[in-house]
C-alpha cells in the first residue's frame, strides 16, 4: 500500500469570526500569518523531515504574529500579564511535553518540546518552567514582549464592562498544528495565551495531554481551540483519537462527533486532526475558525464559516 504522503493542517482559533466584524488589512494579515505558519512546516515535511518539527516550527511563525492569541499578542491575565500554555505530542512514542504559565520564553511551543526531549517530566508551570527555559538555553524575552495594544484594550474592556473572559471578544485565539510526515508518523501541538482577565492560576485545554492536544500513530494527531474548560471535561482530543482507534469512525465523523459532545456539555470551539492513513480534518461550532492545510498539491486558508472549504 503506498504511502498518502505527507500533511500539514493548522489553525489560529476560532470563534465569532465573520466577514462583517474583521477589516479588510486585518484578514489580509491573518491569512498570511496561516500561510507563513503552513510554509514553515511544509519546508521540513516535503524535505523527508518528520512532523514533529513541523508543528514545532509551524506554531512558532504564529507565535510570533499579533494576530493571533499565542506568543506576542497573547491575552492579558486580570493582573495585567501575559502567561504562556503550550503542549507538543509525537505520535510515534505518545511523548509528550508542556508547560503553563510561563513568561519569559519567545517561542513556548519550542519550551513544550524541551520539556518532552529533556527532561522526565510533561508539564511544568510558571516560575519552575520559566526557570528550566532558561537552564535549557532557550529565547528570553521581557514579559512586556508579548503585550499589544489590542490586548490590553480587551482587557480594560472587560474590567469595565465587568463580563467575562468567555464575553469579552468571543474569539479563541489558540493556535495548533498537527501533521503527517512521510515516514507515517503524526504529531500535534497547541499554542496559547488562555482568556482575557484569566485569574487565580486557571488553565485552559491547550497545554493538558489528551483535552487540547494529543497525538498516536496508531489513531490521529489533534489540536483544539475553544472554551478548554468544555474540553477538558470531554477529553476532546483524545476522544477523537479513541473514536477512529477504538470506534472505528472515519476522522471526519470522530471530530464532528467530539465536537458534538463538547457543545452538550455547552461549549464552543474548533479542532482540526490528521491521521496516518492521510485522512484530515476540521470542523468548529462557532462562525468562524482561523485554519489551513497543505500538502504536495497545494494549500488551502480558511477563515469564516463551514461552508468554504474543509
Amino acid at each position: 500500500m503506498s504511502h498518502p504522503g505527507w500533511k500539514l493542517v493548522v489553525h489560529g482559533g476560532a470563534g465569532i469570526i465573520e466577514k462583517s466584524r474583521i477589516a479588510p488589512e486585518q484578514e489580509r494579515e491573518i491569512r498570511s500569518g496561516v500561510e507563513r505558519a503552513l510554509a514553515a512546516g511544509e519546508e521540513i515535511l516535503a524535505g523527508s523531515g518528520n512532523a514533529i518539527d513541523a508543528v514545532e516550527a509551524a506554531l512558532r511563525e504564529m507565535e510570533d504574529d499579533p494576530n493571533f492569541n499565542a506568543g506576542r499578542g497573547a491575552v492579558f491575565t486580570y493582573d495585567g500579564r501575559n502567561e504562556l500554555d503550550a503542549a507538543i505530542m509525537d505520535g510515534r512514542d505518545r511523548s509528550a511535553g508542556a508547560i503553563t504559565g510561563a513568561t519569559t520564553t519567545r517561542h513556548p511551543v519550542s519550551l513544550a518540546r524541551a520539556v518532552k526531549d529533556r527532561s522526565p517530566h510533561v508539564l511544568l508551570r510558571g516560575r519552575g518552567a520559566d526557570e528550566f527555559s532558561r537552564e535549557q538555553g532557550l529565547e528570553q524575552v521581557e514579559n512586556s514582549w508579548f503585550a499589544t495594544p489590542e490586548r490590553r484594550r480587551q482587557l480594560d474592556e472587560m474590567k469595565a464592562n465587568k463580563v467575562s473572559a468567555f464575553d469579552v471578544d468571543l474569539k479563541y485565539g489558540t493556535v495548533g498544528a498537527v501533521a503527517l510526515d512521510s515516514h507515517g508518523h503524526v504529531a500535534a501541538a497547541t499554542s496559547t495565551g488562555g482568556l482575557t482577565g484569566k485569574r487565580w492560576g486557571r488553565i485552559g485545554d491547550s497545554p493538558i495531554i489528551g483535552a487540547g492536544t494529543y497525538a498516536d500513530d496508531g489513531s490521529a494527531a489533534v489540536s483544539a481551540t475553544g472554551s478548554g474548560e468544555y474540553f477538558m471535561r470531554a477529553l476532546a482530543a483524545y476522544q477523537v483519537a479513541e473514536r477512529v482507534k477504538i470506534g472505528g469512525e472515519s476522522l471526519r465523523q470522530a471530530l464532528d462527533d467530539a465536537l458534538a459532545d463538547v457543545q452538550s456539555l455547552g461549549g464552543t470551539g474548533g479542532m482540526i486532526a490528521v491521521a496516518p492513513t492521510g485522512e484530515v480534518a476540521w470542523g468548529f461550532t462557532t462562525p468562524g475558525m482561523y485554519r489551513g492545510r497543505a500538502d504536495s498539491n497545494g494549500r488551502v486558508v480558511a477563515l469564516y464559516s463551514d461552508t468554504e472549504e474543509r
